[in-house]
């Protein structure tokens, strides 16, 4: 052996003896004063924890906030690639208290087609138009009932933002801006819902108050389609959001109006308005200076909030275009844990509740319903629809469909695939042009796939599917409707009969429909 190869296989000895006085002189952690060098394997099993259990310990169902199952159907639906699966269901069916199950019709006019690709390409529609009831000039009927909802350019990096507007131009469907403001890389061909939060970002002045000519400049600039003002997200309810400033940059800060070096944070309410009152009327002035379909996004909690919205817009003079019910489950934004975890109502419960007070009062036709809340999966959004909703929002789901892992790492700035952080080493993963592609699959995947589980109940559009049609077991004891489940009338959860009749007409030789062979010479 050579002077230099011993001189080099010394080396991991004194990095490890050094390592060790280390670890014996330090006063931090007890756990490496005691047990130097080999303590370290300790705090690396828990950085990578997650990973293992995702990956090597957990079964297929029992992962959060996504489990191995749902994340690989969306892999797979993004990708354009088999999402079937084999063997029967591993779903635990015989024990879960309020699984669902959808009752499919033997005999139909409108049985579902075979083929797994079939109906991709078919367009689903809301069945509502947006705006129409109360006659904004630029009202639409919404290409898609599945959107993508608010997540920001600061939150989401340059590239994401970019490919999930590439993405919803791809396949007709909406865009919503986030609170952060509209940027560069919302500017990529697909319709946006411009998002104001209690930060007015984008449309404040220098003080940081809301600026109306500015956001008649803004949704003057691009294709914005409507309007949200965000009371409150499942995340955090009741706080406002923040964005450290480690994700903040020049770019980011110039979009908001806001310095750069400290965090960002948006108060926890409006200045604007401080009651139902004062919201309405301004809700009507920006509908009335930009001519958009103007909405509320809430979380829910305290219902008192809804009583006094429906009351007044009972009246008929003033009203919200649309209301996006977002669950308590947590979403996207970094929050406290006891807020994702213990605030606002989880998706199912809120929304009822909310639906309910309109219903009551024969408000239902004239508000579009958008549900938001791990919804972009088949099973829950036919829930969703079934309970009344005429959209539905996705996000974390589309994260996953252009590259997210569920690391868990949005906070951080650490995200290792590029779509929620600044970084620009991970960003440069993140490439627009291809998972823009995977998105538009995805997001035509999850429509096909409700279009068939509608077509299997007996009806051409996920909106006309109603309570009756789902029931939630107490294992394989015991079954019971949603209606009776979340305490509905009849009629609630349903479209009003011209509405109904008129998204029927729409689907009406649309919509591929299946069936049997060709009938013998002896059928009925």
């Amino acid at each position: 052996m050579t002077k230099w190869s011993r001189a080099l296989s010394a080396v991991p000895l004194l990095a490890t003896a050094g390592l060790a006085a280390w670890d014996m002189t330090q006063k931090k952690h007890a756990l490496l004063r005691n047990f130097p060098v080999i303590g370290h394997g300790r705090y690396l099993l828990e950085k990578i924890g997650p990973e293992l259990r995702q990956y090597i310990i957990t079964s297929n169902d029992a992962e959060r906030p996504f489990s191995r199952d749902q994340r690989s159907w969306i892999y797979a639906s993004s990708k354009g690639e088999n999402n079937y699966f084999g063997f029967g269901t591993d779903d635990d069916m015989e024990d879960n208290v309020g699984y669902p199950v959808i009752k499919h019709r033997t005999f139909t006019a409108t049985p579902p087609p075979s083929g797994s690709h079939t109906a991709d390409d078919v367009v689903l529609p809301g069945a509502k138009v947006l705006g129409g009831p109360r006659g904004r000039r630029k009202a639409f009927r919404p290409g898609s009932v599945v959107n993508v909802s608010a997540m920001s350019f600061g939150s989401l990096s340059g590239p994401a933002v970019e490919a999930i507007n590439q993405g919803v131009r791809l396949a007709g469907a909406l865009h919503n801006t986030g609170e952060g403001g509209l940027s560069r890389h919302h500017r990529q061909g697909g319709d946006l819902v411009l998002q104001i939060g209690t930060g007015y970002f984008g449309c404040r002045d220098e003080r940081g108050r809301f600026d109306l000519g500015l956001l008649k400049e803004v949704v003057a600039s691009a294709p914005v389609r409507a309007i949200e003002v965000k009371l409150s997200q499942g995340a955090k309810p009741g706080l406002g959001g923040v964005l450290p400033a480690a994700k903040l940059t020049s770019e980011i800060a110039q979009i908001r109006g806001v310095p750069l070096g400290h965090d960002v944070v948006s108060p926890s309410r409006h200045a604007e308005f401080t009651d139902i009152d004062s919201m309405l009327d301004w809700i009507e002035r920006i509908a009335d200076e930009t001519g958009l379909p103007v909405g509320i996004k809430s979380a829910v909690g305290d219902l008192g909030f809804w009583d006094d919205l429906v009351e007044q817009m009972a009246r008929g003079d003033r009203g919200v275009d649309f209301v996006t019910v977002d669950g308590g489950e947590g979403g996207t934004g970094a929050a406290p844990l006891v807020f994702s975890d213990a605030v606002a109502l989880p998706y199912f419960v809120a929304f009822t509740r909310v639906y309910g007070r309109f219903a009551r009062a024969g408000l239902t036709d004239e508000v579009t319903f958008i549900g938001s809340g791990k919804l972009g999966l088949p099973k829950a959004a036919t829930m969703a629809f079934a309970l009344g909703a005429d959209l539905v929002n996705v996000a974390r789901e589309a994260m996953l469909s252009i590259g997210c892992i569920q690391s868990q790492k949005c906070h951080t700035d650490t995200c290792p695939t590029g779509v929620a952080t600044q970084n620009p080493w991970l960003v440069r993963g993140l490439d627009p042009a291809l998972k823009s592609v995977r998105l538009a699959t995805y997001l035509r995947t999850l429509r096909r796939d409700l279009l068939k589980v509608s077509e299997a109940v007996g009806v051409l559009h996920p909106g006309l599917i109603d309570p009756d049609d789902i029931e939630l077991l107490e294992g394989t004891r015991h079954g019971v409707p949603l209606r009776e489940v979340y305490g509905y009338e009849p009629g609630w959860g349903r479209l009003g009969d011209a509405v109904a009749q008129e998204i029927s007409a729409l689907m009406t030789g649309t919509a591929p429909v299946g069936g049997s062979a060709a009938p013998s010479a002896t059928a009925d």
